[in-house]
């Protein structure tokens, strides 16, 4: 859990201090890049870090990508100019893929799916304290302690895990049987490397149909196709294309991926409608997503442990898809007039969507692949649902900055077209001091912004809602009519039983 925190807080610290980091270091034009170099590494070593767990071992792995995240955090809080920190950014990246994957592995090797539902409280609320605590506590450090130590905030708490980790967790040893797939990994990467500079720079840095992106679409399309032809030859293969054989993971990673493209989306976009339209404090952006948090956290639990006591999970993957179609959909209702109490009461049924689906959509992809791939279907849920955030922001970030740009134009004409083209800017900070017009043509622009991202938000939702009917309700392993991944029983015609792993 502290290893999970690690990765999960360090985005949410260094989202508040980036102003501050700007104006030290300078770069305005390469700020994107900080957060870009982070998401990527991440992305890109998140199905390596899989298989080497699976073929040399958890531990020695896990506490490998630990050391690597602390190495990036290290050098990014001594960063002297803003190359040097996208630089340690990615090594930093580079370790986070390995802590996620790292622990949801781990959790999979040392508890059944069927006694699982117990840690998904936990698991949520780490992420309700990394999401609500995160902007708090970078804002915190930045304005008393300097924003180098939001970097070196993660030494401290990563010697913690570095240690509990050696002394206490003890993990059946591993020795590889075959080489690592090095040709497979390098396709992969350069593949997911296209996808997300796709995401990042498409409508932004290049038109979507500039040579730019379309040549980055090509790169992609063929590092992918010969990925896929190089895993059917090895002997090994980084990412194993047979667990996409099984029906419930093709159809889970489908809804981790909605569920991503949604979560990331509304969760950028929310604290910039209550700050520039309901005139909430930048300060307490945390706090503005209590509401959302507590409605995650809340239903997590009760789900987790109805999911242990009755085996049963599919009925939360499709609760889950309604709640987020109508938290979705209820939010694309929002505008000027939108109280801070409605908007709270629209955020709990999203938040409640988002806890049955979180960590039951991992349960399931885990629960349908055989113990050998715990790594690669652990890794391979969490690659997809990231990927599926880095969609998400994206084509959702276009819609919203579309949407604005057509408002202002509408309600100012010409000087609205100059606000918001160029290298104009207008953020939550500077709304006081424009003029009553403009603001109020701004907060109805914003509004309208918001209003199209949470009505596609609502429509990619519905696709995650009508994939999950079609989840085979498999008993979980570890239970007593628990079958194996492909829903036969055990040779000796009793449930199959995973080994007892010890743990201290």
């Amino acid at each position: 859990m502290i290893a999970m925190l690690l990765a999960m807080l360090d985005n949410m610290i260094v989202g508040t201090a980036m102003p501050t980091i700007v104006g030290e270091l300078g770069g305005m034009e390469h700020l994107s890049w900080v957060v870009t170099a982070y998401t990527l590494a991440t992305a890109a070593s998140t199905p390596i870090w899989g298989k080497l767990g699976d073929m040399y071992g958890r531990k020695g792995v896990f506490l490998t990508s630990i050391v690597l995240f602390l190495i990036g955090s290290a050098l990014s809080g001594m960063a002297q100019d803003m190359s040097q920190l996208i630089g340690f950014r990615a090594v930093q990246g580079l370790g986070a893929g390995g802590l996620m994957v790292g622990v949801m592995a781990i959790i999979g090797d040392l508890i059944p799916p069927r006694e699982r539902g117990k840690y998904q409280g936990m698991m949520a609320g780490v992420m309700a304290v990394a999401m609500v605590g995160g902007p708090l506590v970078g804002g915190t450090i930045t304005d008393h302690l300097g924003w180098r130590w939001t970097f070196y905030i993660n030494l401290p708490l990563g010697a913690i895990a570095l240690a509990m980790v050696t002394a206490v967790l003890h993990l059946p040893k591993k020795r590889a049987q075959g080489r690592v797939d090095y040709l497979g990994a390098a396709l992969l990467t350069i593949g997911i490397t296209a996808l997300v500079l796709i995401t990042t720079w498409g409508g932004t840095e290049y038109d979507w149909l500039s040579g730019q992106i379309l040549g980055l679409g090509g790169i992609g399309i063929v590092a992918l196709a010969a990925f896929v032809f190089v895993e059917r030859k090895v002997g090994e293969p980084v990412l194993p294309l047979h667990i996409f054989r099984n029906g419930n993971f093709s159809l889970i990673t489908v809804v981790g991926f909605l569920v991503g493209f949604v979560m990331f989306g509304s969760m950028t976009f929310l604290p910039l409608f209550q700050q520039s339209v309901q005139g909430a404090s930048a300060t307490n952006s945390g706090l503005l997503l209590l509401p959302l948090m507590g409605g995650l956290l809340v239903v997590s639990l009760i789900a987790g442990r109805v999911t242990t006591q009755t085996g049963k999970y599919k009925m939360f993957v499709v609760g889950g898809g309604a709640l987020l179609t109508a938290g979705m959909a209820l939010l694309s209702l929002m505008d000027t007039g939108t109280t801070r109490l409605t908007s709270s009461l629209f955020m709990i049924v999203l938040g409640a969507g988002m806890g049955f689906l979180m960590q039951t959509t991992m349960l399931v992809a885990q629960n349908s692949v055989e113990m050998k791939d715990m790594g690669v279907g652990s890794s391979s849920a969490t690659l997809f649902r990231t990927i599926g955030g880095s969609f998400g922001v994206a084509i959702l970030g276009a819609i919203f900055t579309n949407q604005v740009k057509t408002t202002m134009v509408e309600r100012l004409g010409k000087a609205g077209e100059k606000m918001t083209s160029g290298g104009a800017q207008m953020d939550p900070k500077s709304l006081p001091k424009l003029p009553p017009v403009v603001k109020d043509a701004y907060a109805h622009a914003v509004s309208a912004g918001t209003h199209q991202v949470f009505l596609w938000g609502a429509v990619v939702s519905v696709i995650g809602f009508a994939a999950a009917w079609f989840l085979k309700e498999i008993p979980l392993r570890g239970g007593p009519a628990a079958k194996s991944p492909e829903g036969g029983a055990a040779a000796d015609g009793t449930a199959e039983r995973v080994p007892v792993v010890e743990a201290v």
